[in-house]
Parts: structure tokens; sequence; C-alpha cells
């Protein structure tokens, strides 16, 4: 059975699929990215790792896979296959399709950002199916979004669009890494909340989740640190809708899974912010912590149909 491999790398693990022509989860895998033994650490556990997929195709399903896609975090240049920057796993500039499509053996490999890769799997089999224009936007550790385009992905002209998580929503805000004040991940991501919510609670273990179950119980002080960080949050995509005018929003990431805990404060306050803006359906993401393997199939697939045209 034709398949391709896909790997999703995050900042501690793995998430690795077999993926047939109709999408179709052949055979899925985790592991840790290994980290702590520093950056060629998690180089070899990604090659191990795509090495390993390709025996498990052979052996189960016929046959090698046919290519491979990977979606990594931090700064990429897609089109030259290099994975720039990622501050949580520790490499510049490392050529990473060059290295997994020579321990493939030569195969053709498509190299992914972790959340445009995300997107375009949201946007084709996902929450934004039927949506000309979207934003995937998973709020996480950090904010990114993707933005979506008749069925691709947006990267910008140099790999950097879609960086909403450092548009400043309160300039005399908190400090971000970035170097700037106020940007919207250091008030709305998951971690915000959680370290908002650790402090308020006077409890250093409590996370977002349990902010998020505080609130629904009706504890003021979660209510005014999950108001705090929605606010944020809607000045941060009325700012992007306003740029970009898509027909949806699609949410994401450990903040989502609140539910209408979220989304309806959500919804409510980003109403109240539009002026002449067109309100766009805000929705909740639908292939949860899957979309980026599944849309590293995609890559490895679209690779494939372009390969194929070429030749043509």
């Amino acid at each position: 059975m034709r398949h391709v491999i896909a790997l999703d790398v995050g900042g501690t693990g793995m998430k690795a699929a077999l993926v047939g022509a109709d999408g179709t989860l052949l055979h899925e895998a985790r592991r840790a990215t290994g980290r702590e033994r520093g950056a060629d650490a998690v180089v070899r556990s990604i090659l191990d790792f795509a090495d390993d997929l390709r025996a498990h195709g052979r052996e189960h399903f016929g046959g090698s896979a046919v290519a491979a896609g990977v979606a990594v975090p931090g700064i990429v240049d897609s089109e030259a296959g290099v994975a720039v920057y990622a501050a949580n796993l520790g490499w510049r500039d490392l050529p990473m399709r060059e290295l997994l499509s020579e321990r493939l053996d030569g195969l053709p490999v498509a190299l992914g950002h972790d959340v445009r890769t995300g997107g375009l799997a949201e946007g084709r089999i996902g929450a934004g199916q039927g949506a000309d224009r979207f934003l995937f936007v998973p709020l996480g550790t950090g904010i990114s979004c993707a933005i979506g385009i008749d069925g691709a992905i947006e990267a910008g002209a140099h790999g950097y669009a879609g960086e909403i998580g450092h548009v400043v929503v309160r300039p005399d805000g908190p400090d971000c890494g970035c170097g700037q004040r106020g940007c919207l991940e250091t008030l709305a991501s998951a971690a915000a909340v959680t370290r908002a919510w650790a402090k308020a609670s006077g409890d250093r273990t409590a996370d977002a989740a349990d902010c998020a179950k505080a609130v629904e119980s009706g504890d003021p002080r979660a209510i005014a640190v999950w108001r705090d960080a929605v606010d944020a949050l809607a000045a941060g995509l009325v700012t992007a809708l306003t740029l970009l005018d898509p027909r949806t929003l699609i949410i994401g990431g450990g903040l989502a899974e609140a539910g209408e805990t979220l989304f309806t404060p959500l919804r409510a306050a980003v109403e109240e912010r539009v002026t002449f803006q067109k309100l766009p359906s805000i929705v909740p993401a639908a292939l949860g912590d899957t979309a980026g393997c599944l849309g590293a199939g995609l890559l490895a697939w679209d690779l494939l149909a372009t390969d194929s045209e070429v030749s043509a």
C-alpha cells in the first residue's frame, strides 16, 4: 500500500505516522525528542524515528514509503528545506530536508513549519473545510497562526507570516522574549494563563487547565485571570481579522480544550471590538494534536504531486 512518512517534531516530543494516499493514518507512534541531550541528539532522534517508520512500512504495508513530510517549530525556510532557528531545540540553519532525505536513501522530503503544517490539515480535512480564507490559531506555550488561502498556507516573503503572538496588544505589558513588551503570547497563551493563575491562586503547580476548571466553579480570582487573557486574545484576533479578513477563525491548542468556557466569552469579546469588519466564524480546531502529523503527510503527498506535474 502506497504511503508516506509524517513527522511532527515538538519541543519535547515527536508524533509520527504512516499516511495513506487517502489521508488514512495507517500507523501512529510517539517518541521523546531527547532535547536534554543537546541539539545533535534531537536530530539523531528524528532521523532514527523516520528510519524506523520506513522499516515498519516495509514490514507491514508491502513496501517502503514514497516520500516524507516533517513539521518543525521555530523559523523554517520550507523552500530551502532548512530549519533556520528553534530556541527550544537548540538548532540554527539545520539542513533538515537534506539530512532526512540522505538517511532515507534519497526519498523526497517536504519540510514545514509546525503551526502552518497543522493549519494545512485543519483547512483541508478539519475545521476549515469549505472556507476559502481562514486563520488557524493554536494557543499553546506561545501563539502563532497559519493563514489559509484557497487550500494553501501563506508563509510570507521570508517564512515569518503568521507570528500573531508578537503583535503588541498592551504596550505596558510583560516583557517578551522577542524584545518587545505586551506581546499577545505573554498575555493569552496557555503558558501565560498558567503563570497568571499560579500567582493568583498561590499554587505553583496550577496550570491553565486548572484555571479553566476554577472559572467553571465560579472562583472570582480565576474569572479575573481568564477575562484578562480573553480580552488580550480578542484584541490580537481583531487586529488579525482587520488585516486579513478571514471567513473562519479556528482556535486550537491547550486553551481551546476548555471548550465553551473559552469560546463563549471570546466570541463576545471579538464581536464587541469589531466595527466595520466582517465577523468571522470562531470555531474550535477539529484535529487536536494530530493536526501537525496529518499536515506533514499532506505536505509529502503534495510534494509527490508537484514532482509528477514537473516530470509530465
